[in-house]
């Protein structure tokens, strides 16, 4: 048994090794944040390194800052879009920056270079509709002093960084407690329905002329300049070296009112991220290029392919280690009971959390998506199969050691076949959670029905969310049907009614 759970964990260290190879290609891989605007940059980047000759592909809404740094730190990007305050507050913070000059010299020690600006500043701002500010006359930041029972609703991020919520309210000495953190996206509609009555802008956002919000002056200058810039791995320049010359061409090259207008265009206007990009490229820097605009059917078989390579991949797997585990555990109760221990225990990790835990190790993308989706798979198997073989009655066991049955006949030809139906329903519980948390594995750039979801979510687009959200569903409903399918075809009608009496 030993044997077989190491040559099973030394099977699953190739896979995933083999997978991290395969994605580690010698392309540009490109990553961008979980919010439009970061999108947009990062297809235009994309978009100009491919038209100039240079293989890059576009890993989108990977996620928050530390993400995507540690993952450029760590080899997994090569390039992702950010901003001069972010950099020095969220990344650097702690260093003594007063110019770009230090900016780069301290990124310089991480292997990371960065571009001049690109021409625009995203700064952070605070806005109320205009109902609101003049119930309260609201005009600027200070005059939110006057009104601590107002509800404020901040990005999650907002609410933990250093140049965000912790330092905006000291430095104005804001009262507020009524203080909620939620996606950015979903604040507009907040604040448009009367939940919440503040909320944390991007001064680009598209959002602000369409909501006719009131941005509230930073009269005690809190905010600093987020100059747009792209920050690269230095190394990168040995692989390509005109990439430099390329990323330096976009430096200088977007004005905030065109940035306004290409998160418009996505935001108000439903046109894809790379659609806008290419109209941009083309006009600014007179480029024919043309993509491909995929088609509903085109993208539900990508997110089908890669929603179903995670689950098979990892169910496949969890069965490998499972069985072999629960049998373990079956044969030692002490032992038994610390298998299920650790398996439980596993099970408890939030999900999202289990995945940002797995990037350090596996980078992002599909192996730490599968080593997650492969933990939470053990428990119900494991369970169900411990279960399975330690409720078998007793004379059934008397009858196979009488029978001078060796202790694998007795499993493989009695208490594995009456435990069959056990183990088949931990499979399908394993099975149908498997489906349903895959979908989180966009957020690392797993692909899957996760990516149509989260994309619905980021603009407001309910027709986006349920073209992951209805094949997720039926999907799960198709494994759970298959399962039920394969215990009535694969149990003989006479094993089935001898389980029924032994339970």
């Amino acid at each position: 048994m030993k044997r077989l759970v190491t040559f099973t964990y030394l099977l699953l260290s190739m896979l995933f090794a083999d997978i991290a190879q395969a994605e580690s290609a010698s392309e540009i891989r490109i990553g961008s944040k979980k919010f439009t605007e970061s999108v947009i940059l990062s297809e235009l980047i994309t978009q100009h390194l491919q038209n100039n000759n240079v293989s890059a592909s576009h890993k989108d809404q990977l996620g928050g800052t530390r993400l995507l740094w540690n993952a450029l730190v760590q080899g997994e990007l090569d390039i992702y879009p950010d901003y001069t305050g972010t950099i020095i507050y969220e990344i650097l913070q702690g260093n003594e920056i007063s110019s770009d000059a230090d900016i780069k010299a301290a990124l310089a020690q991480y292997g990371v270079s960065m571009t001049d600006p690109l021409g625009f500043n995203n700064t952070y701002a605070l806005g109320v509709t205009p109902p609101t500010a003049r119930k309260f006359s609201l005009e600027k930041i200070s005059d939110l002093e006057q009104h601590p029972k107002l509800k404020f609703g901040f990005t999650n991020e907002f609410m933990d960084r250093e140049d965000g919520w912790p330092g905006l309210r000291n430095h104005y000495q804001l009262p507020q407690t009524e203080v909620r953190g939620l996606d950015h996206d979903l604040a507009y509609k907040g604040l448009e329905a009367g939940s919440i009555d503040l909320i944390d802008l991007y001064s680009t956002d598209a959002e602000i002329a369409y909501y006719q919000l009131s941005v509230l002056e930073d009269d005690k200058s809190y905010f600093p300049d987020y100059r747009a810039v792209i920050l690269y791995r230095t190394d990168l320049l040995d692989r390509s070296p005109g990439v430099q010359n390329y990323l330096a061409q976009l430096s200088g090259s977007i004005s905030e009112t065109e940035m306004i207008q290409m998160n418009s265009a996505v935001k108000l206007d439903g046109h894809s991220e790379a659609e806008v990009a290419q109209s941009f490229l083309n006009i600014k820097f007179n480029t024919l290029s043309k993509i491909k605009v995929s088609t509903r059917l085109d993208r539900l078989i990508a997110t089908t392919s890669e929603h179903l390579f995670l689950v098979c991949i990892s169910l496949g797997a969890a069965i490998l280690v499972a069985i072999p585990l629960g049998i373990w555990g079956a044969r030692n109760e002490t032992l038994g009971q610390i298998i299920l221990s650790i398996v439980g225990i596993i099970q408890t990790i939030p999900s999202l959390a289990l995945l940002v835990f797995m990037i350090p190790l596996l980078g992002i993308g599909g192996p730490p998506a599968l080593v997650a989706l492969f933990l939470y798979s053990l428990l119900p198997i494991v369970r169900n199969t411990l279960s399975g073989l330690t409720g078998l009655p007793l004379a059934v066991q008397e009858s196979a050691r009488a029978l001078g049955l060796p202790p694998a006949a007795q499993l493989r030809l009695i208490e594995l076949p009456l435990a069959a139906r056990s183990i088949l329903a931990g499979i399908k519980i394993s099975a149908v959670i498997n489906v349903g948390t895959a979908t989180l594995g966009a957020l690392i750039g797993a692909g899957g029905y996760g990516q149509p979801i989260l994309t619905g979510i980021r603009l407001d687009d309910t027709s986006l969310i349920l073209e992951g959200a209805i094949p997720a569903a039926v999907l799960a409903l198709l494994v759970q049907w298959s399962f039920d399918f394969a215990e009535r075809t694969l149990l003989s009608p006479g094993l089935q009614r001898k389980q029924d009496s032994v339970s």
